[in-house]
Order: C-alpha cells, then sequence, then structure tokens
C-alpha cells in the first residue's frame, strides 16, 4: 500500500467508502476483531489487500498503475 501512495494512484483508508482510489487492510483494521485463526480458515491474511478504484480523472491509468506496481512487487490478485 505504501509503494502505491508513493505513486499517488490512492490513500490508506479504513473504509472503502469515498469516491477517490482507497486501499484497506481488512486484517488490520476493520476486520481484526476476528480472530487470527479464524481469519485464516477464510482466506484473509495478513497481507490482504482491498481497493476501490475511485471517480479519479483517469480510472483506467490508475488501475495500470495499481496493476504494476502488483506485478513489480510479485502480487499476485484476485479480480
Amino acid at each position: 500500500m505504501l509503494r502505491m501512495q508513493e505513486e499517488k494512484v490512492g490513500y490508506l483508508a479504513v473504509s472503502l467508502g469515498y469516491f477517490k482510489t482507497l486501499f484497506s487492510a481488512p486484517g488490520h483494521s476493520t476486520s481484526s476483531e476476528i480472530p487470527a485463526e479464524e481469519r485464516a480458515r477464510i482466506g484473509m491474511g495478513d497481507g490482504l489487500i482491498r481497493f476501490s478504484v475511485g471517480l479519479d480523472n483517469d480510472i483506467e491509468r490508475t488501475w495500470q498503475t495499481i496493476r504494476g506496481i502488483l506485478d513489480e512487487l510479485g502480487i499476485e490478485g484476485r479480480k
């Protein structure tokens, strides 16, 4: 998430309810009250990142930048 913020494609957020591109790590924020064993059982690992591509100036460019950063870091995403 830090790398994406450095590229200025979005902001770290607790909630994804905003019109800009936002990132969230639910295992460390909104779902942190769920026991670690339960989070692991349902596939919510510590590395899970949720993001919402917002109504930025160029949504396609924003998505391609995020995708490029994930590829650069060797992170496979789910669509």
